[in-house]
This record gives structure tokens, sequence and C-alpha cells, in this order.
């Protein structure tokens, strides 16, 4: 056996022990991605159901949204309704109760500025 036999019979020795060493990892990746394609398929399996699910979901939201549609559209009613009352009040009583509180207030202010001046004037009387 010569030299370069001697080589190339360590550098193909070298090669297969490469090959045995990349082949463990390369295994162990097939066996990780068999694992991972069926978790892949039992999620899909398993979403169907849920999908489902959320579809009746959906629809039973749908419908309870369109009953608040409804009581929306009764108090947007009866709040306009509400508005036109209290304007029709304000514009045919407001005025009156506003001249009516002014009289009063003029008239309480009045009897008050009275009395003290009654008062006022028993105090003078009664000092001299």
């Amino acid at each position: 056996m010569s030299a370069g036999q001697i080589a190339a019979l360590i550098a193909a020795g070298a090669f297969v022990v490469l090959v045995l060493l990349a082949a463990v990892p390369l295994l162990k990746l097939g066996r990780t991605l068999d694992e991972a394609t069926v978790a892949i398929r039992k999620a899909h399996e398993g979403s169907a159901p849920l999908l489902s699910d959320a579809h009746t979901t959906l629809n039973q939201v749908n419908t309870q949204l369109e009953r608040v549609d409804g009581i929306t559209a009764g108090a947007r009613t009866v709040t306009a309704n509400v508005s036109v009352l209290s304007s029709l009040f304000t514009a045919t009583l407001g005025g009156p109760l506003v001249r009516a509180a002014a009289f009063s207030y003029g008239v309480n202010r009045a009897i008050k500025a009275r009395r003290a001046g009654k008062a006022a004037a028993g105090i003078r009387k009664g000092r001299k």
C-alpha cells in the first residue's frame, strides 16, 4: 500500500464518520418534522368544531345586536319627544315663570329692606 492509498483510506473513513455524525441530527429532525405534521393535522381537525361554534356565536350576537338596535331606536324617539316637550314647556311657561320668580325675588328683597329699615329706626329711637 502506498502513501496515497493510505491517505485515501483515511479520507474515506473520515467521510464515513462525518456522514454518521450528520445522520443522527437529520434523523432527529425527520422525527421532529413528522411530529409537527401530526400536530398540525390534529389542530386542523380540531379547528373545524371551533369555527362552527364561532359561527353560531356570531349569529347569536348579531341577533342580540338587532334587538339592541331596536331598543336604541326607541330610546332615540323618546329622547326626541322629551326634547320637544322641554322646548314647548320653556316656550309656553318658561317666560312667565321667570317673570314670576323675578317678581317674588323683588318683593322678598323689598320686604327685607323694609324690615331692616324699621329695625334700624327702632334702634335709633331706643338710644335717644
